[in-house]
């Protein structure tokens, strides 16, 4: 059964990669990298609309929840932990689950990814529920763990979407949204943490990223949530600040400050002549949307 899958396939041009040169053995691999981006261009329908249905039913408040097990788990803990920190959301807004829970992180728990019932069961510890949205995640697009969180979504009355990298697989006829970049049999076969990683990290990229710009986390394109909490964020703030309004990088951290430390306060507060408190009662009006604000 697994022979058949595209994952599973061998790579053509890297039968006889361990005999080659290094550099060769390189180029082979950023030639099988270079069909990565196209493979997910191909998605980009089917990731729109993941897109917009997440941010609908966060703006409604409910949470964006990814699991998988093993290189996809962690691929979907990566992505959800870098949320907060970038565009400065709630810490449970997207959430990762992976199976084997977080020791798997740092080390390989197999075995956790063949049982159904724990993937439900992880869910449901996680506290998920009808107005959020699940994203499975599984290259080869069958790990039973991420099947049966799958399922107990949908039982829930949930959405679903599913990220696989393998065509019409059992994780697409199971979600409401399929998503199947298709790069192709791996450089070493069946090492889907190659270029199945790297598709299934650029479409999380653009899950999230796609979802915060919808929610308004974004202007232009600055990240104005950032949180100024070490030198270097300290210094994009203001930059951000001194781009988005054209004042000084002295004002800016001026405006910083008389902003309780939020940049959207800062730039509305610039750009409107408006006190802090009237910058947050036009946020607080514009959910948020610094564009929206200044309207």
């Amino acid at each position: 059964m697994l022979e058949k899958l595209v994952t599973e396939q061998s790579h053509a041009a890297s039968r006889s990669i361990d005999e080659l040169p290094t550099a060769e053995i390189l180029n082979i691999m950023n030639a099988a990298d270079a069909e990565v981006p196209g493979a997910v261009a191909r998605e980009i329908p089917r990731i729109a609309r993941a897109v917009d249905t997440i941010a609908l039913s966060l703006e409604q408040g409910g949470h964006l929840v990814y699991i998988g097990a093993g290189t996809s788990g962690r691929l979907g803990v990566l992505d959800a932990s870098e949320c907060p920190p970038t565009f400065n959301v709630a810490e449970d807004l997207v959430r990762g689950i992976i199976a084997g829970g977080e020791r798997a992180l740092v080390r390989s728990t197999e075995a956790s990814e063949d049982d159904p019932e724990a993937g439900a069961r992880d869910l449901l510890a996680a506290g998920f529920g009808r107005r959020d949205v699940l994203v499975g995640i599984s290259a080869s697009g069958r790990t039973p763990y991420v099947l049966g969180a799958v399922a107990k979504a949908r039982q829930l009355g949930a959405v679903t979407c599913g990220i696989s990298c393998t065509p019409d697989s059992e994780l697409s006829r199971a979600v409401d949204i399929p998503i199947e970049p298709t790069p192709g049999p791996e450089i070493l076969t069946g090492s889907t943490r190659l270029r199945a990683g790297t598709a299934t990290k650029l479409v999380l990229n653009m899950i999230s990223t796609g979802v915060m710009i919808r929610l308004g986390h974004v202007y232009g394109n600055l990240m104005v949530n950032v949180r100024p909490t070490n030198r270097k964020l300290e210094d994009r703030a203001r930059r951000i600040i001194q781009q988005a309004t054209g004042v000084s990088y002295e004002r800016a951290a001026e405006l910083l400050e008389e902003g309780d430390r939020s940049v959207r306060n800062a730039i509305v507060m610039e750009k409107k002549k408006v006190s802090r408190g009237e910058a947050e009662r036009l946020l607080a009006a514009a959910k948020g949307r610094i564009t929206e604000a200044l309207r």
